[in-house]
């Protein structure tokens, strides 16, 4: 039986990647050491952990940082996230804008080189709103 289901990101820089997540969105710290943090939202209980890429844990020849894959987190409001991260100089990838699959987004990167989809759902145009079930 499943217990547990989250991803690890392997990054340069643990504590910076870790206070990421932390100021920005929340998270709250489980586990911490120099090589391995483990982070849990409060509110859903939601799970990241974050891991040194050259750590001695990861199999030879896989020790780099994380790289295309998009983490996604869903929030109330993009909009206001959205501001608050450009205030605080997070890079913006791609500027926010509305989807007509469905969602209002903005894309970040993180400390580690992630990409972080910050999403809020919007009703989806009708070409897209059979595939929801709706």
């Amino acid at each position: 039986m499943l217990t547990g289901c989250y991803p690890v990101l392997c990054t340069a820089d643990v504590s910076a990647s870790a206070r990421f997540y932390r100021e920005h969105f929340g998270f709250a710290t489980t586990f911490e050491s120099d090589w391995y943090v483990s982070l849990r939202h409060p509110d859903r209980g939601h799970e990241l952990a974050l891991l040194d890429a050259s750590h001695e844990s990861i199999p030879a020849g896989y020790g780099e940082a994380a790289r295309g894959m998009l983490v996604n987190l869903e929030v109330d409001d993009v909009d206001e996230l959205a501001a608050r991260l450009d205030a605080a100089g997070v890079p913006t990838v791609q500027a926010l804008r509305s989807e007509a699959f469905g969602q209002r987004h903005v894309i970040v990167r993180d400390p580690g080189g992630v990409l972080v989809d910050v999403i809020t759902e919007i009703e989806p145009a009708p070409e897209f709103a059979a595939a929801f079930g709706r």
